[in-house]
């Protein structure tokens, strides 16, 4: 059974950017992402609340490019973070192990809907060397040599929702 999932959202606050004891970059984030109806009674679109997890390079890329508001699109795999607390109360949750994250919207469209420090970069692929220098234009940077199943988006200013196959794993 699959379990990758593409998700695109709003993140709710800034990175939260760590190293383990051996050094190792962890970045966690959390995405709003719309759901595809209105609530009947309210009218208003609801929204749910995804952790992410990134690591490595891909912690690093989201620390420095990511803020509070910034619209991003992240590829990855959903893994179950169950545990027991000390008082062997058992908590169940689920986040996203991102494989790739990109940004979700141009820098002039950031700037326009009021989010500050999103910058246009190309998406950051696990596999990839980590990124040297920001793109210098807000065009699309297309791909050179791109692996197999790795994401290549253009501008997505009129993209709304993204729709699933309707498998969910749980």
């Amino acid at each position: 059974m699959l379990n990758k999932v593409i998700l695109m959202g709003r993140l709710c606050a800034d990175p939260d950017f760590r190293q383990t004891q051996n050094g190792t970059s962890v970045c966690r984030i959390r995405v709003a992402v719309d759901r595809r109806f209105t609530n009947r009674q309210t009218g208003e679109r609801e929204a749910d609340f995804i952790s992410v997890s990134c690591w490595r390079q891909l912690a690093e890329f989201v620390n420095r490019y990511f803020r509070k508001g910034s619209m991003v699109i992240v590829e990855g795999s959903l893994r179950n973070n169950d545990y027991t607390d000390q008082n062997g109360v058992k908590h169940y949750g689920m986040e996203v192990a991102a494989d790739n994250v990109s940004f979700g919207e141009t820098k002039r469209a950031s700037q326009e809907s009021g989010y500050q420090g999103a910058y246009q970069q190309p998406s950051y692929n696990q596999s990839a060397p980590a990124p040297s220098q920001p793109a210098p234009s807000p065009a699309p940077v297309p791909a050179q040599n791109s692996t197999p199943g790795s994401l290549q988006l253009g501008d997505l200013g009129d993209f709304e929702e993204i729709l699933s196959d309707g498998e969910v794993p749980f």
